[in-house]
């Protein structure tokens, strides 16, 4: 067995006979293994750096090391998690590895149930409040890019989310791409995957369970009460509902329970055509069978009456489609997921400008709920403006950095469809401006990308969750409520599949710290 690090074309690289005739004319092996692959896009001439591990007449061990340590907990203690996205169902096999049993309740339907209410919205227009492209089995997660990338490597083993994912369905590709996803066509299997090793091994999940009260005794979290009623109780809670769950917001600050206002960040979404950005990015006028749709990342600093403000691209979708996601009718979110192949003809991505809490001063009655009303009252006027149904407000790229209403509109892979609107009446002027002069920066670093043929689709506003439910920074439990575990990214604690997935695993091995003393 020998590793070897080389650069190569992507004819090779991503051709797995070509690439085995190169390694054994090179170095007479018999089998070989990728270990870590990443595109250099930076010369004309683009390659591909391999680490590879080759064999000699040896047999290729397995490539997944995890050992899970599954067992029955059908009659052991139980926890109740209030969500099934990535944090909820990634608590929820932790616990059964520890031998506690877990109860996940979730507001909306399950993989199978929610294609039915994604194509309302899509065709009929109609959001369902409980069932959309942020409520159901999998969480938003679900339907994205299934982006992997993570910048939190200190909040858990990147590695074993990674391979669990590999366990449930997803491609090996993910362990050795320096930049892993895995597409929203591969997502809603792995999802149910997970489910169901989570019910062989005793756990139990309900869909269609909308949690609507806590059971607090002696400030010590006993339960949860479902919409039906129903008591749920067990050791311990971990809320893991995500970054929309509002009316969970609002349930916690009517309980008294401590909330904080997070920073977050509101914007557009920006749509190029995916063969625009493949010349930009990779030089050429054709990327060719083998390369991949190219990606970009972005990021400027804007002063604004004397501020400095971030403006950055963000969860960026290579061949990709823009989704509605709003959770309620009468407002319009916009996000964007792309298929594993990413073989769409646009190229899309979220470009979003920070917001503080100085920011809001108009919200402060709200409280800590500032963020959440901020927001809604965007997504509201975004609506309205755009005909009060599902369709977007957009303009054209260089139209609204001009400040120009755009006559006519160009295809677009939003189904609803769009209404040409003069974004700057959408948009506070402080994120319409950091915008605009991001744009104007962004055009000079991507040469092409600032452009007619490119829209702008409003709004990206549920970027990250606008609230923190703050908790002991070693034990993840709430600073206040005993026995209850703020979770993920509704909680405030994490940011994408990746870091939301450590985050229940996290809280799931304090919880059962704390239940073993």
């Amino acid at each position: 067995m020998q590793q070897i690090s080389i650069i190569t074309s992507p004819e090779i690289a991503f051709n797995p006979d070509n690439l085995f005739n190169y390694l054994q004319n090179l170095y007479q092996c018999t089998d070989f293994r990728v270990v870590r692959r990443s595109i250099d896009a930076r010369q004309k001439n683009i390659k591909v750096n391999l680490t590879i591990t080759l064999y000699q007449n040896e047999i290729k061990p397995p490539l997944l090391n995890i050992q899970n340590n599954y067992q029955n907990v059908h009659q052991k203690p139980q926890v109740i998690i209030v969500g099934a996205g990535p944090a909820g169902l990634f608590a929820g096999l932790r616990l059964i590895e520890l031998g506690i049993k877990p109860i996940i309740l979730e507001r909306g339907q399950d993989v199978r149930g929610r294609r039915r209410d994604l194509a309302a919205i899509n065709r009929e227009q109609i959001v369902n409040p409980e069932s959309n492209y942020c409520f159901g089995e999998g969480g938003a997660g679900t339907y994205s890019d299934g982006k992997l990338y993570t910048r939190s490597h200190k909040r858990g083993d990147i590695l074993r989310v990674l391979e669990i994912l590999v366990q449930h369905g997803a491609s090996e590709d993910i362990l050795i791409d320096a930049h892993p996803h895995i597409g929203t066509n591969k997502l809603p299997t792995i999802v149910q995957n997970m489910r169901e090793t989570i019910l062989k091994y005793g756990g139990e999940m309900y869909f269609n369970t909308k949690v609507t009260d806590f059971i607090i005794e002696k400030n010590k979290m006993k339960g949860v009460v479902t919409a039906d009623k129903k008591t749920w109780e067990g050791l311990a809670v971990i809320l893991a509902t995500g970054h929309s769950a509002r009316d969970i917001f609002s349930l916690l600050e009517q309980k008294n329970i401590d909330l904080e206002f997070k920073p977050f960040a509101l914007g557009v979404r920006i749509e190029h055509p995916q063969k625009l950005i493949d010349k930009v990015q990779y030089h050429c006028e054709d990327r060719g069978e083998y390369l991949p749709a190219s990606s970009y990342s972005l990021v400027s600093q804007v002063n604004y009456k004397g501020k400095q403000r971030g403006v950055f691209s963000f969860c960026m979708c290579p061949g990709g489609f823009i989704v509605p996601s709003a959770t309620e009718n009468g407002e319009i979110v916009v996000n964007g997921m792309s298929p594993s192949r990413r073989n769409s003809k646009f190229a899309n991505s979220g470009i979003v400008v920070s917001v503080d809490e100085d920011d809001i001063k108009d919200f402060k009655s709200f409280g800590a709920l500032a963020g959440v009303a901020f927001q809604q009252s965007i997504e509201q006027k975004a609506c309205q403006l755009a005909g009060n149904s599902q369709k977007a407000p957009a303009q054209k790229m260089a139209d609204f950095v001009q400040k120009k209403h755009s006559n006519d509109l160009l295809d677009c892979s939003y189904q609803p469809g769009l209404t040409s609107v003069v974004l700057d009446e959408v948009l506070p002027d402080f994120i319409a401006h950091t915008l605009r002069e991001g744009f104007i920066d962004f055009g000079k670093k991507m040469k092409g990308y600032l452009t007619n043929e490119a829209q702008i689709i409003g709004v990206e506003s549920r970027t990250s969750s606008p609230i923190r439910i703050p908790r002991n920074p070693v034990t993840c439990e709430h600073i206040k409520i005993a026995n209850f575990f703020p979770c993920g990214e509704g909680a405030g604690y994490a940011g994408g599949i990746m870091s939301a997935a450590m985050d229940g695993e996290k809280c799931a091995e304090n919880l059962a710290l704390l239940l073993a003393k």
